[in-house]
């Protein structure tokens, strides 16, 4: 699997195929500006890395929703620009939260192809587990949407219950959220028509989307600087 520190090694072909673009597509977007150039190697052959896949699936979710390219040239601008592929595949499944289900039914090979990796039986309980697969029959159903985030946690030293036990703290508190900001937009459009309404959602969405990533980082940031100074006092004493 590749890392955020692994040197660029994906032709353009094989990119595509990980994200199940067109080559096309793949240039119209870099012609965009919406992908960063690749890096020219041997035989002046363009090779990408983590972050031009993390940003390419990020891309196909926000044209997924229905966002224009000018409105996600927009909302890329905004990211900082030092995240890493996994902070952009953190991105991508919060976008993804906001559309209509993304599942896709995929052969073994197809889904190890998508997920970048051959998947162990292991791998496919643990995916199945987190919701992101589920078998049918001698394919899977897959929620396209989760699939690049679910193969990034196979490899995180965590216990399957550990990682369940966040899902099941995100989920929570993601949905109390969602509802308190329903009620507060409740009475902003409770006097206008439903094309007002679908206008001021599709604004709404990459705003409380960054808002909401920014807002939990800086807050992880802080809780884990507090267990770290507790876990040196704790040593000294």
């Amino acid at each position: 699997m590749t890392t955020d520190a692994e040197e660029p090694t994906l032709t353009i072909d094989e990119l595509a195929a990980r994200t199940g673009v067109t080559v096309r597509t793949v240039r119209f977007y870099s012609t965009k500006g919406l992908l960063p150039p690749p890096v020219i190697g041997p035989r002046r052959v363009g090779h990408y890395g983590p972050e031009h896949l993390a940003r390419l699936v990020l891309i196909e979710e926000l044209q997924h929703q229905g966002m224009t390219l000018a409105a996600i040239e927009r909302y890329l601008r905004q990211l900082p620009p030092d995240l890493t592929a996994r902070d952009l595949a953190v991105h991508r499944a919060v976008v993804s939260s906001w559309a209509p289900d993304s599942a896709e039914t995929l052969s073994r090979e197809e889904l190890g192809r998508r997920a970048g990796r051959d998947l162990t039986e292991e791998d496919l309980d643990r995916l199945a587990a987190m919701n992101v697969v589920t078998r049918a029959g001698d394919a899977y159903r897959v929620d396209l949407g989760l699939l690049r985030l679910g193969v990034e946690l196979l490899d995180v030293p965590l216990s399957q219950e550990a990682i369940l036990a966040a899902r099941n703290v995100l989920l929570e508190h993601s949905r109390a959220a969602a509802h308190e900001l329903s009620q507060v937009l409740r009475g902003e459009v409770s006097e206008r028509d439903a094309e007002d309404v679908r206008s001021l959602s599709a604004h709404m969405q990459p705003l409380v989307v960054q808002a909401l990533l920014t807002t939990f980082q800086r807050s992880l940031k802080q809780e884990l600087r507090v267990w770290l100074e507790e876990s040196r006092a704790d040593g000294a004493s």
